[in-house]
């Protein structure tokens, strides 16, 4: 039914599901505000008009829920919608009617907001007063767009790899194609990142882990600075794939390509891991705009404190937290995660600063109500959950190991371990021995297993592998605020000289460390994951908190890729096909060190120089030696494979290393990798491997590795 200027008119509909649904007829649209007095469905005919082409009260409501029916409402409809009731801060209600706000459930947003139009903000920052402004912020605010589900998904079938066999390649969808070296046809975006998935399955990754792909909101002081929000973690559409990676024009562009972007990373057997934030919105604190949630339901949507409801809890260091004790949070976080799971196909979840959702108050809790929810989702209990195990609330927010049995969590301790002992720290092979073996310490007392530990050396958040060996300091200066923001602890070392050097000393003990870390990494119980980029040794100029550098400081420079692909980039693909090869490095349990098959040989057994128990605590003692015997396999290659003997020297000098025996009285021991040696001859093919000679000792040079296999 239409009115005589043949715009839509509204019906009473029905309160679920929350958003815009159609039935082709029209569409049904549901918005929640427990406190609102008014809601008004403001439709759109352009992305740019600056009035609406009709206004729609919704004027039923069911369990808090405002909806309606409008027919003749098609697919790429764009909307806004206008909430009233009581502007009181000092009880925690921000409303009002002058402001055009956001669909939480929009899953498609035509572009950013545009803070050189319009005034968000409520708040004066000259006199530190809360006042009601009745200005518009129509002429800078971005509309949603109404999307269908259809999608040509073919046969697509998600590739279901199991945890054990997983090797995540952690990538911002932006700067992996971005750079001019690129040479994709659409650079920077979901179709751009299709093109590079043939480097991606040779080097032997099979989880792409991206950084966030939700709509994002651009800090105002950030374009002011001629910065923005380059990684992302700023989310305002929780539903909506992020327009900034859009190759196409059209307002919904965005979520087509997202979907052909999963299908293709499906067919080549790579999953789709998305890293989300559900700690905080891009609304910021008590001083930032009313975008969406602030407007629509402040009071429902955020954690206020209780002394004061004029300010948010700050979990995140993002000025606030949502609400995680209110079930329409967790019912909102939960229709959105498996919105993404049913309807994009993704096939798993990195949860940014993930302690922030399991706070009751301010005590964190492993069943906490978001978990529990979790837990008995017959979808998403099926799919990769991954937790960053901290936040910044203080006294308690570092929670690795304390995830409920669902969860895999970033190991942090496996990164700084590692990067400690490879630089020469004094005192590091008793946490060592934990770290490589899975981190049982971890995980082993509440039923978790190895593959439970993600682990990793570098991340986004940080230096890269290349910088990481190349420099001590970080060097911020860039992100404008006079190198204060970032980690000043970053375990690393430059090796003798403070960024960029022709001495070729300094050169190749940096290859040689950066090969050590890969190699720690790749051959650790649990799962590895690869900061994309540093398999061709990519350098950030020693920034380690890039998060507003849309430019060539974090885009993936792919001429380093073509320099490298016989040397950094070799190396690492080798390195991960040899471990995907041998079945003894990704055993679901955890080393027993036990003789299961009583061939007078434990499925692990640690070596000091001499064949002797290691020193654990000797503080001096930087070599470690462990024997993986490989006729203790379990599952599908059960006692199939070669033993492995791998020694690890960070001292200074070199090492001699007496032999064991290997399991089977046939064989003997070939090297396979050496990363004292150059590039080239450090890692070959297990068929051209060199038999030692003589048999029973080796001699490893000063800050290498060596991987030794019976044949």
């Amino acid at each position: 039914m239409k009115n005589n200027n043949g715009k839509p008119v509204g019906e009473e509909g029905s309160f679920f599901p929350q958003g815009v649904h159609f039935n082709g007829e029209g569409a049904n649209f549901a918005l929640y505000s427990k406190h609102a007095t008014a809601v008004e469905l403001c439709l759109f005919d352009r992305p740019d008009d600056t009035a609406p082409s009709h206004i729609l009260q919704l004027t039923h409501r069911d369990r808090f829920v405002w909806h309606g029916f409008a027919r003749g409402i098609r697919p790429g409809q764009l909307y806004l919608y206008r909430v009233d009731g009581p502007w009181d801060p000092a009880a925690g209600h921000r409303f009002n009617r002058h402001k055009f706000l956001l669909d939480p459930y929009a899953t498609a947003v035509t572009g950013k907001h545009d803070w050189s139009k319009g005034c968000h903000h409520a708040y004066d920052r000259k006199s530190g007063e809360e006042s009601f402004s009745e200005k518009s912020n129509i002429e800078g605010c971005p509309k949603c767009v109404a999307t269908h589900e259809h999608f040509d998904w073919g046969h697509d079938h998600r590739p279901h790899v199991p945890m054990n066999r997983t090797v995540i390649y952690e990538m911002h969808i932006g700067g992996f194609t971005k750079h001019p070296s690129s040479g994709v046809s659409s650079p920077g975006t979901y179709l751009g990142a299709i093109e590079k998935i043939p480097h991606l399955r040779a080097l032997g990754v099979n989880a792409v882990e991206l950084l966030p792909v939700h709509e994002c909101v651009i800090d105002e002081f950030l374009t002011g600075r001629g910065l923005t929000n380059y990684w992302g973690y700023n989310t305002i559409g929780f539903f909506a794939p992020d327009s900034r990676f859009r190759a196409g024009a059209g307002p919904a562009d965005q979520v087509h390509e997202f979907k052909t972007m999963v299908r293709e990373f499906h067919k080549s057997g790579i999953e789709v891991i998305l890293d989300v934030v559900y700690n905080h919105t891009g609304e910021g604190n008590h001083m930032g705009p009313s975008l969406c949630f602030r407007g629509i339901d402040n009071a429902t949507y955020y954690q206020l404190m209780p002394e004061d409801r004029r300010r948010y809890r700050d979990f995140t260091g993002c000025g606030n937290t949502l609400n995680f004790d209110n079930s329409q949070v967790i019912k909102f976080v939960m229709d959105s995660l498996r919105y993404w799971v049913e309807v994009m196909h993704v096939d798993g979840f990195r949860f940014d600063l993930a302690s922030a959702l399991g706070r009751r108050e301010t005590q964190f809790n492993r069943v906490a109500a978001f978990f529990v929810a979790i837990h008995q989702d017959p979808v998403l209990s099926r799919v990769k959950l991954i937790a960053e195990p901290w936040d910044c609330a203080w006294g308690d927010s570092y929670q690795v190991g304390n995830f409920p049995e669902d969860w895999a969590e970033w190991n942090g301790r496996f990164r700084d371990t590692v990067r400690k002992f490879v630089r020469g720290d004094p005192g590091m092979l008793n946490d060592l021995g934990y770290r490589l073996t899975g981190s049982s310490d971890l995980y082993f007392d509440d039923g978790r297993s190895p593959y439970h530990s993600i682990n990793f050396v570098t991340c986004h958040d940080g230096f890269t592998l290349g910088d990481l060996v190349t420099y001590e300091r970080k060097h911020n200066e860039q992100n404008g605020e006079e190198n204060r923001d970032g980690n000043d602890t970053n375990e690393s070392s430059n090796c003798g000289v403070e960024g960029p050097t022709d001495d070729p000393a300094v050169g190749a003990l940096r290859r040689t460390q950066s090969k050590n870390l890969m190699l720690v990494l790749a051959l650790s119980r649990g799962v590895p994951m690869i900061l994309g980029g540093d398999e061709f040794l990519r350098t950030q100029g020693g920034n380690n908190n890039a998060y507003c550098q849309d430019n060539p400081i974090s885009w993936l420079d792919w001429a380093l890729a073509a320099a490298e692909k016989d040397l950094f980039t070799r190396y690492t693909r080798m390195l991960l096909e040899f471990r995907a090869r041998h079945p003894v490095l990704t055993q679901k349990h955890f080393y027993e060190g036990l003789d299961h098959n009583r061939d007078g040989l434990s499925d692990i057994a640690w070596h000091g120089a001499g064949g002797e128990t290691p020193r654990w605590n000797d503080p001096l003692c930087r070599s470690i030696a462990f024997h993986l015997d490989g006729s203790e396999v379990t599952g599908p290659f059960r006692g199939h494979d070669n033993d492995l003997f791998v020694i690890l020297n960070a001292s200074g000098g070199k090492a001699h290393y007496k032999l064991p025996v290997p399991s089977s009285e046939r064989t003997c021991w070939h090297r396979v990798i050496d990363t004292g040696l150059p590039d080239g001859e450090d890692i070959v093919d297990e068929h051209r491997s060199v038999p030692l000679e003589p048999p029973d000792f080796y001699i490893v040079n000063e800050h290498s590795c060596v991987v030794l296999i019976s044949r």
